[in-house]
């Protein structure tokens, strides 16, 4: 990697953030389009975001990165926002347009980029969740024209779930539903109707726990996807490939998310074939 007068930084912002991949994917894909660049990870106090905002200008940065907590928090020190990120209310990417910074989010793209042969387009969708992660999917799914996306959580959540939602049902001809994800026959019968499920929880991080039945039975045409990607199988995948059915954990959404940033700070689509076999490998060796 070149360092030297021109080269422009870009960084990841958050607390915590030291344990971030991010660093290793955008170094890895400006030393492969000889983008003069490098990428680093920026652990701050929220005290501190203002200021770290309006360095992107001081600095002529590319842009940041945000996660949490500051994806929402960033907003009031931007001059713009994308139609995504306006209907989410949250920022993952932060790009610097010769001097005015402009929200995006490619949480939702980077998921859907991650399922090769799946077009949102006219599809029925299940999400377990509504926390952020479930809002950037759920909103890229209506903007890519799914016909129905039904949102599966706890029944103390239902109503939260129903607000957090206010903006996309209210700017938008969506058709969402909220359920009780304890109803397990309707789940179970709603299912066989369904092109995608996805988990957009932290249930299975820990290895062992599932978000719905273990009972459940996945139709034989249906797409499982699950956004954790540590440990590389979660008991739900685990669930469905038992099934021979295809599952998908969230590599390739921490990819594809990065690869839409990549792509609005620098111009150039990142090498994601090549990214992709090196992080595979790193994920792998983790739980061999």
């Amino acid at each position: 990697m070149r360092i030297d007068g021109h080269t422009r930084l870009a960084a990841v912002v958050a607390s915590p953030i030291k344990h971030s991949i991010s660093p290793f994917i955008h170094n890895l894909a400006f030393e492969k389009t000889h983008v003069n660049g490098v990428y680093v990870a920026w652990e701050i106090p929220e005290s501190d975001l203002a200021e770290t905002v309006e360095n992107i200008r001081r600095y002529n940065m590319f842009g940041i990165n945000l996660s949490m907590p500051y994806k929402e928090k960033v907003i009031p020190f931007l001059d713009g926002l994308s139609p995504e990120a306006q209907l989410i209310g949250a920022v993952n990417t932060v790009v610097n347009r010769d001097g005015r910074l402009i929200g995006h989010n490619t949480d939702g793209f980077g998921f859907f980029a991650s399922l090769k042969n799946f077009n949102p387009k006219d599809t029925h969708i299940m999400i377990l969740g509504a926390g952020g992660a479930a809002k950037s999917i759920v909103t890229q799914a209506v903007l890519d024209g799914a016909k129905k996306v039904s949102i599966y959580v706890r029944p103390q959540s239902l109503v939260k779930a129903k607000e957090n939602f206010r903006t996309l049902l209210d700017q938008t001809d969506c058709y969402l539903e909220f359920h009780d994800l304890t109803d397990a026959d309707h789940f179970q019968k709603e299912l066989r109707q369904t092109d995608l499920l996805v988990n957009a929880t932290s249930v299975g991080m820990d290895g062992e726990s599932l978000p719905i039945s273990i009972d459940t039975r996945f139709p034989k045409e249906l797409l499982v996807a699950d956004i954790i990607y540590q440990p590389f199988e979660t008991p739900f995948l685990a669930l469905a490939r038992k099934q021979e059915i295809e599952a998908v954990n969230g590599l390739g959404m921490l990819l594809y998310q990065a690869a839409g940033a990549f792509k609005l700070w620098t111009g150039e689509n990142m090498p994601t074939g090549a990214i992709w076999q090196e992080l595979e490998n790193i994920y792998n060796s983790y739980n061999s």
